[in-house]
């Protein structure tokens, strides 16, 4: 099992090169992020040796520092692998997002390790489809379920988010007989708000007029287990890497508008060249499912924003370290993600047009994956805000994890890309 792992990824897939380079010398960030299962496999397994519980969360609303500060180890479990859909579809309908049957697919064939090594796994009330398949994944593994209300405007919502968030500490309190004090939490929350910090300062390296790298490159910067150490001065040294190549050509980088960075030698040569600006929203590429990205930057586009769950939407706002309520301050962060199941979700739109502003981006694409019905409904309001407000092209792609549609996007791509040039 763990060696099936190493050579594919649980959710994916890492490079042979990527591990030969690790046993070079020191890795460079690149390198110690294409390894990135493996690193998060031998953390876990090092934190479970250690009598570390490890808790598998499949949503971004679960606020990993409260698992954090009840000494336990967060990971994120979503599936981004086709090869367990046929196993699942014995038990879930054909025509289902393909990421929740990908992840109850590893729980079918019991290949993800860190789903077998869980001490606990947290739902959330998001999706009906993701609620219905928790029922099934409960009835053999130990879960909790948050309960999400969906009304963001409504002040009785927050308040119950709240309680539900307290509700949480203190089962995580007497699951694990530990204690969660304030300041546990405070520091967990120190941690995570650094590690956004970094994600959000790699990510504005894209606001550059020549990003120093692409927007396929700036996804493999994230891990599944959020926190450790040794990512987090990874972010570091990437970050520092990438600044002092626009340090030799005498530019600045940063999430200016107004900046510019030429990409540096490994970049390859045809990315130095026009490259179409795109807005990324819509659904989330996770670890595996990153195939439309690939398609975009192909066709001769970058990806020099993502909104949605693997990209910025998460990491655009920290959580108060300093509050007098720890447990407040993360149900006002979490609550306020502008994610498609919440109604109204104008926050969205919000998010949208200052991204567009800040990374110039010169269209949109919204992602869907197959019978995500609450993006899918949204993508009536993401077209009217980019063609009628922000004057953008638009480009609605619904797939799912297989690749035999590959050559129809990229064609629909190439068509869309045109009218930017026109």
């Amino acid at each position: 099992m763990t060696e099936n792992v190493e050579k594919t990824g649980c959710c994916g897939r890492h490079t042979a090169a990527a591990s030969a380079a690790a046993c070079t010398g020191r890795r460079t960030p690149q390198e110690h992020f294409a390894q990135m299962i493996p690193n998060c496999l031998q953390y876990a397994q090092a934190a479970k040796a250690a009598g570390r519980p490890v808790v598998g969360i499949t949503c971004e609303f679960t606020p990993r520092e409260l698992i954090m500060a009840a000494g336990a180890v967060p990971v994120c479990l979503c599936g981004g692998s086709a090869k367990t859909i046929l196993a699942a579809e014995e038990y879930l309908p054909a025509n289902l997002c393909p990421l929740i049957k990908s992840t109850f697919g590893y729980h079918v064939q019991q290949n993800n390790p860190f789903l077998e090594m869980a001490d606990l796994v947290v739902a959330e009330t998001t999706c009906d489809g993701k609620k219905k398949m928790y029922e099934l994944m409960a009835q053999t593994r130990p879960m909790y379920v948050l309960e999400l209300p969906q009304k963001v405007d409504d002040s009785d919502a927050l308040e119950h988010w709240v309680r539900e968030l307290r509700k949480f500490r203190t089962f995580l309190e007497q699951r694990f007989h530990a204690q969660i004090s304030d300041e546990s939490l405070r520091q967990a929350i120190v941690t995570m708000n650094r590690e956004r910090t970094l994600r959000r300062e790699l990510a504005g390296l894209m606001a550059a007029d020549s990003p120093p790298l692409t927007g396929r490159q700036l996804l493999d910067f994230k891990s599944n287990i959020s926190g450790i150490d040794e990512d987090l001065r990874q972010y570091e040294r990437a970050l520092a890497g990438y600044r002092s190549v626009c340090a030799a050509n005498g530019e600045s980088a940063g999430a200016d508008p107004s900046t510019s960075c030429k990409p540096p030698p490994t970049i390859p040569s045809a990315f130095a060249g026009r490259r179409v600006r795109v807005l990324l929203t819509g659904v989330p590429t996770v670890h595996g499912a990153e195939r439309v990205v690939e398609l975009v930057e192909n066709a001769g586009g970058l990806v020099v924003a993502a909104e949605n769950c693997t990209g910025l939407k998460p990491i655009l706002d920290d959580v108060d370290q300093t509050a007098a309520d720890p447990v407040l301050a993360l149900a006002e962060k979490y609550f306020h993600l502008p994610c498609s199941v919440m109604t109204r979700n104008d926050r969205r739109l919000e998010s949208l047009r200052r991204l567009a502003a800040v990374y110039r981006a010169e269209c949109v694409i919204d992602l869907i994956w197959q019978a995500c019905l609450t993006y899918d409904v949204e993508t009536y309001r993401v077209r009217r805000l980019a063609e009628e407000e922000l004057g953008l092209p638009y480009l609605r792609i619904e797939t799912d994890y297989s690749p035999s549609d590959s050559a129809r996007i990229a064609v629909r791509v190439e068509a869309l890309f045109e009218t930017v040039d026109k």
